[in-house]
C-alpha cells in the first residue's frame, strides 16, 4: 500500500488487474461523468436507471462532495485502473438526530465485478470513515432485494438486515423490495 499521489490503497485484483483507490479531484470530473452515465445506461442496482447525467450536474456533485470530504462530513473514494474510474464508494454523515449515522453506497464497473475490487473499496471506505468521520457510530445502506451478490458481500462485511420495504424500488420496470442493512462502527 502506497501513500503517494493521494493513493489510499494500491493492489491487484483476483484477475491481476492493478488498481488504486483514492479521493477524487476536480481533474477526475470527465472520468467520473463517463462512469456514472455508463452505470446508469446499464441499469444495474443503483439509483440511476437510464437517466443521462450532464457534465454540469456531475461538476456540481463533485464540488459538493469534495467540500463535504474537507469538512469531514463524507468519505468518498474512487477506484482507478490507470486514469479510468472503475468504482466509487462512500459514506455520508447524517445530520441532526441522525448525526451519528453514515449512509453507505458503492458501485463497480461491470467489467471489473467479481475481482475483489469491490471488497477492497468497501473495506477502505469503512476504514477511512472510522478514522475521519467524528461521531460515526452506525453505517447504513439500502440494497435492491434482487442484488444477491451485493447482499452477500455486505453480510460478509458484517452488515445485518434491519428493514424490508416491499415494492420500495422500481427496477427494470417492476416493483421490488428495498432492503436496509446496518453495521455498528463504534
Amino acid at each position: 500500500m502506497k501513500k503517494n499521489a493521494g493513493i489510499i490503497f494500491q493492489g491487484k485484483s483476483r484477475k491481476g488487474t492493478d488498481f488504486i483507490i483514492r479521493y477524487p479531484k476536480m481533474s477526475d470530473l470527465r472520468e467520473l461523468w463517463i462512469y456514472i452515465n455508463k452505470l446508469s445506461k446499464e441499469r444495474t442496482f443503483v439509483m440511476y436507471q437510464g437517466e443521462k447525467v450532464s457534465l454540469c450536474e456531475r461538476k456540481e456533485w463533485l464540488e459538493k462532495s469534495i467540500e463535504r470530504i474537507k469538512e469531514r462530513k463524507e468519505i468518498g473514494l474512487s477506484a482507478f485502473v490507470g486514469k479510468k474510474v472503475i468504482g466509487m464508494s462512500g459514506v455520508r454523515m447524517g445530520n441532526r438526530v441522525k448525526k451519528h449515522v453514515g449512509n453507505f453506497g458503492i458501485s463497480i464497473d461491470k467489467r471489473y465485478r467479481g475481482e475483489g475490487i469491490g471488497w477492497s473499496l468497501m473495506n477502505t471506505v469503512i476504514k477511512e470513515a472510522r478514522k475521519k468521520l467524528k461521531g460515526l457510530k452506525i453505517v447504513v445502506l439500502e440494497v435492491f432485494s434482487e442484488n444477491k451478490v451485493g447482499i452477500n458481500l455486505y453480510r460478509k462485511m458484517g452488515f445485518k438486515k434491519f428493514s424490508f420495504l416491499p415494492n420500495g424500488l422500481i427496477y427494470k420496470g417492476k416493483y421490488i423490495a428495498d432492503v436496509g442493512m446496518y453495521k455498528k462502527i463504534k
